[in-house]
């Protein structure tokens, strides 16, 4: 009997003071602080987004992450995949979280790292919810040997417990920026994890762009890419009707930057893992999005997709489910961008919108499949 398909969803681990976003940004300030002063800039724009069930939840409270395991299992998702913040030499951010997942051992639930190995600018994070300026916050340092040993060993903690995914004997580690990687860096992580018992290395993943080869990263060590499609001119907004256009327009709102998300639902379907420059799909696993708005964190320069429903969603899983039904059992994953990034209006959590909407409709596809 076929395995079902594993859905790995990737886990913000902030929502909670960290004492480098008091300095940047002012006491108290978390992803929360951008969600809640979000406005909508054009008729019909749903902001802000409102968490129903769990609230503006604290994630330092074990009892919020454990509810967010319990409605992770109601949707079907097989494990969270964590974002690690490792800068160099051993400087990391948002890390307390995750560090007290693995020594407590709870939540008991599959997970995985994803290292976002790029630097911090200002833009990115912004206290009044528009946009801030060039200033680097915090550089993405690779500052050679002796850091990636430091940061091998902080890896290998994560790898050895029970709850980690693997495939096959592989401890499956995602890199946000491949290009930028250091080969040496690689390699070592490679040579590494096998003398530390893993025989067959680290099953490392490249986030990529459609345009990248494939190849290129399989030919430096990466075992699989997955495609962050989060942008297609051909569905940009000024395709979608002259009246929200002359709206959108007086809001002075960037016209390049909105999508009409069931004419880009349509971009996810058609090319969900076509990679013309290999033969075999088998090493390109398919990312799911059900939404996206990043105007909390950006204001006007924000990329927003339009008129996402959770029946849009429902109909690019199942034809994902399609696309890796013929995969070896360990090879049939899906990436879920993202659980709970709600700055980025890019999650499945409830909210007093759609309510438990995506959720069911992720278990919905799953079940019919």
């Amino acid at each position: 009997m076929n395995k079902k398909a594993k859905v790995i969803a990737f886990y913000l681990p902030q929502f909670h003071p960290i004492p480098e976003n008091d300095e940047w940004w002012g006491k108290g300030f978390t992803e929360w602080t951008n969600v809640g002063k979000a406005k909508p800039l054009f008729r019909g724009h749903y902001q802000p987004k409102v968490p129903a069930d769990l609230g503006y939840y604290d994630l330092r409270l074990p009892i919020v992450r454990e509810q967010q395991v319990e409605l992770a299992k109601e949707a079907g998702v097989y494990g969270f995949c964590y974002w690690h913040y490792w800068f160099g030499n051993g400087k990391q951010l948002m890390a307390n979280i995750f560090d007290e997942v693995l020594s407590t051992g709870k939540p008991d639930f599959p997970f995985c790292l994803g290292w976002a190995n790029h630097s911090w600018y200002a833009k990115t994070w912004s206290a009044d919810g528009g946009v801030g300026s060039k200033k680097l916050l915090m550089e993405q340092c690779y500052p050679g040997m002796e850091d990636i040993r430091l940061h091998f060993d902080y890896l290998l903690k994560a790898f050895r417990d029970p709850r980690y995914i693997k495939v096959g004997n592989k401890p499956l580690f995602y890199i946000f920026e491949p290009t930028t990687l250091p080969q040496l860096y690689i390699d070592k992580l490679q040579e590494w994890s096998k003398d530390a018992g893993f025989s067959d290395g680290i099953f490392l993943v490249a986030n990529s762009v459609y345009k990248d080869p494939t190849d290129a990263f399989l030919n430096k060590g990466y075992n699989a890419v997955t495609y962050q499609r989060l942008c297609c001119a051909k569905y940009q907004f000024h395709y979608y009707n002259r009246l929200q256009r002359a709206l959108f327009l007086i809001k002075r709102h960037c016209k390049k930057l909105i999508y009409n998300y069931p004419l880009l639902s349509e971009e996810y379907k058609n090319a969900l893992i076509i990679d013309p420059a290999t033969d075999s799909l088998n090493c390109v696993i398919p990312a799911i999005v059900p939404n996206w708005d990043h105007t909390p964190r950006s204001g006007k320069n924000g990329r927003v997709f339009f008129n996402s429903t959770p029946e849009l969603f429902k109909q690019q899983v199942s034809l994902a489910l399609r696309t890796i039904a013929d995969k070896p059992d360990e090879l049939k994953i899906l990436f879920l961008k993202s659980w709970n990034e709600w700055a980025e209006g890019n999650y499945m959590e409830p909210d007093l919108k759609f309510g438990k909407g995506y959720i069911n409709a992720l278990k919905e596809a799953l079940e019919e499949k």
